[in-house]
């Protein structure tokens, strides 16, 4: 006697076991999948009636049935039986019992195989927009902070040493590159995400009068996959959007870093707003940066997400395998981890403050930040850059032994060191001079960030 519990169940004389049911079932996560599946199987159903696969008046049914079972979904009253074992055999057996015959001929001419790569597609194209637009959030919110704090210096660090003056408007714009070249990433992988998989079905195509390119039109694919074996077992698309995920979730683990250190009494750089800390329990005094501490512990599941699936698909044979189920998990964490922090992390920047008096005083207040300045005075004086480099390295080890900051120093102290050395020394010896000779394409110089910050006030304008 069949298995007449399963969808499947034909050629099985057994009941799977309860065991199997629970460990294989899926819908415990895949029901998020629901729009896109209903979406796939109204464009499927309409394809199947335009090449005469079915009638005009059971596409009609088909199409009634599965808005209602959208409706119930939406409004919590679909039950959904971890028996059926996911997203598509919940929806396609109620759909069977809603309108009889007509919904068992809507699986005509596709396979789960292929059904789960389209709505896996569908989904991740929606995100994938979302997640550019969480992107430019944050870029809004470091072009407001560069915007107010234009022409305010600070500190730029290499090795976490204080290294040369810089604008606080250029720090910012350098995360606003860093998460541009976020979203350019993702929306290169958007296109091998957007092709539609739909009557590859099990894994060599079907012999019945499909039309693939009719279903592609329908939901909005320029264009469909090009091998049905390839199809059904391809994830790349899922491990490159987890990659390009997993370096935001680094780039904000980054930033978050920073605003841990900024935010410390040692460094005093930043104060984060109230609402974006918390207090400790036994300690009354604290105040603790806890959203960028958990953004930057985040990164380690999303990284991990992305191993999770590579690893998945290191041993696999070509084509599908059960094994490919282990991919939504990964997946949905990665979206869900990354879009909240992006989302986040663009409030409390828009609630930060700099202590631009502080950053003022750390920037000339010790650490010769301005030797460099020095270095290439003294290479427009036609000294070669490493003997420039070394009179310089001597001048600052003078500096140490009598407690000076460079420009605390006399013109006679200087000359020491070079006779080259002029009164003009002193202008680019200052932190206003130093950050303003920066002028080079990219640089820390005032007329520089005012374009570089102008222009990307223009993007954002641009994008809405």
């Amino acid at each position: 006697m069949a298995n007449d519990t399963k969808m499947w169940g034909g050629r099985f004389t057994e009941s799977t076991a309860a065991s199997v049911e629970a460990f294989s079932a899926s819908i415990q996560y895949d029901s998020r999948l629901y729009r896109q599946d209903i979406a796939g199987s109204k464009a499927h159903a309409k394809m199947l009636a335009h090449q005469g696969l079915i009638t005009d008046d059971e596409l009609e049914q088909i199409v009634a049935g599965l808005s209602e079972i959208e409706v119930e979904i939406e409004a919590g009253t679909f039950v959904f039986r971890p028996e059926l074992e996911d997203i598509h055999m919940n929806i396609e057996k109620t759909l069977s019992e809603k309108i009889g015959d007509a919904g068992a001929r809507l699986h005509t001419a596709r396979s789960r195989n292929d059904q789960v790569n389209l709505d896996t597609r569908l989904y991740m194209r929606d995100v994938t927009a979302e997640i550019i637009d969480l992107l430019t959030g944050v870029q809004r919110s470091f072009v407001g902070l560069a915007r107010k704090y234009l022409g305010a210096v600070m500190p730029g660090y290499t090795h976490l040493q204080r290294a040369q003056p810089v604008l606080i408007s250029h720090h910012m714009l350098a995360y606003f590159e860093m998460f541009g070249r976020d979203k350019e990433r993702l929306a290169d992988g958007l296109k091998r995400i957007n092709l539609c998989p739909l009557g590859a079905a099990a894994m060599a195509g079907t012999g019945l009068p499909i039309d693939r390119e009719f279903v592609a039109r329908e939901l909005g694919f320029p264009a469909s996959t090009a091998n049905s074996m390839d199809t059904v077992g391809d994830r790349d698309f899922i491990v490159e959007f987890c990659a390009t995920c997993a370096m935001i979730q680094v780039h904000l683990s980054r930033l978050s870093e920073e605003l841990i250190l900024w935010s410390t009494e040692e460094f005093k750089f930043v104060e984060l707003s109230d609402g974006f800390c918390t207090g400790s329990s036994i300690m009354p005094q604290k105040k603790n940066p806890d959203v960028p501490e958990l953004i930057r512990g985040k990164a380690g599941r999303v990284v991990g997400n992305l191993m999770a699936v590579l690893t998945l698909l290191k041993g696999l044979p070509m084509t599908y395998n059960r094994d490919l189920q282990e991919d939504k998990e990964p997946l949905f964490d990665t979206i869900d981890t990354v879009s909240q922090s992006l989302g986040i992390m663009a409030e409390l920047l828009a609630n930060m403050e700099f202590y631009t008096e502080r950053l003022a005083t750390a920037t000339s207040g010790g650490g010769y930040m301005t030797a460099t300045d020095l270095a290439d005075y003294l290479v427009l004086k036609n000294v070669p850059f490493r003997k420039a480099h070394s009179i310089v390295g001597q001048t600052v080890a003078y500096c140490l032994e009598k407690a000076k900051d460079l420009t605390e120093l006399s013109l006679q102290e200087l000359q020491q060191f070079s006779k080259v050395i002029e009164d003009d020394v002193f202008a680019i010896l200052s932190v206003e001079g130093s950050v303003n000779s920066r002028v080079s394409l990219g640089g820390t110089g005032i007329v520089r960030v005012t374009e570089a910050l102008e222009r990307a006030e223009k993007m954002l304008e641009a994008k809405g």
